[in-house]
């Protein structure tokens, strides 16, 4: 079955949803999404509120994530709780936590979708910018999975999901500094799926592609990025989108992946392994990079 699932456009619930997964419940479990761009969080919540989770959706801006928390609510009926948070700042991961698990009583998925970003080619890339990009992607990921870890996961097991990329597959060029820290989320995945999986902790990576009406795409793709016309050389020539996330989020959250760990799940439409490295635009790039 090749048919596009349904979406909408910026950062809204789904009119309707129609359970894919029938026999995935995760009924009166607590996802908890600790993110920096909200935006991409939140289909994926809204996905396991739909199969019966409670969430807790966090970010640095409380105002923005709350507005999001309201729209879940009210498009899914679960209970949803907004917190601001630094994910660079352990205490601030411990408070969180702690509040979370006062609301809920219980934390049965993590996913972790933090992130920084920005096109720059590595001579031009100042210390403190790719310093900045890791403390967000890798340390941010650890920081919080391993704080959950101590209070939750190591006595009651859990599902943890980092949100990666498919940069660290291939040199891509302007893309030293998330690729490099998304590797290292990557080899982390692999090595916490390992120690702490007779603890009955599941971690997996999913990398998503090209994804429409996300921050990222808007900012890292350029005005023309929704144009089908540059995907063409892609084996499924057109943007994904954040349903198609959701789905695959929800897939490594939910008992059909009981089995499943230490993997990183690739959902780019196998473009990763076709799409031109724009060697032209890096040289653009180069050529006025006093300016960076």
């Amino acid at each position: 079955m090749t048919q596009q699932p349904p979406d909408v456009e910026e950062d809204d619930c789904l009119s309707e949803y129609h359970h894919l997964f029938l026999g995935a419940r995760v009924k009166n479990e607590s996802a908890t999404g600790w993110c920096v761009p909200h935006t991409f969080l939140l289909r994926p919540a809204f996905s396991v509120c739909r199969h019966g989770c409670h969430t807790v959706i966090v970010s640095r801006s409380l105002p923005r994530v709350s507005e999001a928390a309201k729209k879940l609510v009210a498009a899914t009926g679960k209970r949803c709780l907004p917190l601001s948070m630094d994910v660079r700042v352990p205490p601030a991961v411990m408070a969180a936590v702690d509040q979370a698990l006062k609301e809920f009583g219980k934390i049965d998925i993590l996913i972790n979708c933090a992130a920084g970003n920005f096109l720059c080619p590595a001579s031009a890339l100042s210390f403190n910018a790719f310093k900045t990009v890791v403390d967000i992607d890798t340390l941010g990921t650890f920081n919080v999975s391993r704080v959950l870890y101590e209070k939750f996961f190591r006595d009651h097991g859990g599902v943890i999901v980092n949100i990666t990329a498919t940069l660290s597959m291939r040199g891509q060029v302007l893309q030293l500094h998330a690729g490099a820290a998304k590797a290292a989320v990557d080899a982390m995945t692999r090595h916490l799926a390992v120690e702490w999986g007779p603890q009955n902790i599941r971690v997996n990576s999913l990398a998503p592609g090209a994804i429409s009406g996300t921050e990222g795409l808007r900012r890292l793709g350029g005005p023309k990025a929704s144009s089908k016309f540059k995907y063409l050389s892609s084996p499924i020539p057109r943007l994904g989108t954040k349903t198609e996330i959701a789905h695959s989020v929800l897939y490594l959250a939910s008992p059909l992946a009981s089995y499943v760990s230490g993997i990183v799940l690739v959902v780019d439409g196998g473009s990763w392994m076709t799409l031109p490295n724009d060697i032209g635009r890096l040289l653009e790039f180069e050529s006025s990079s006093a300016k960076l």
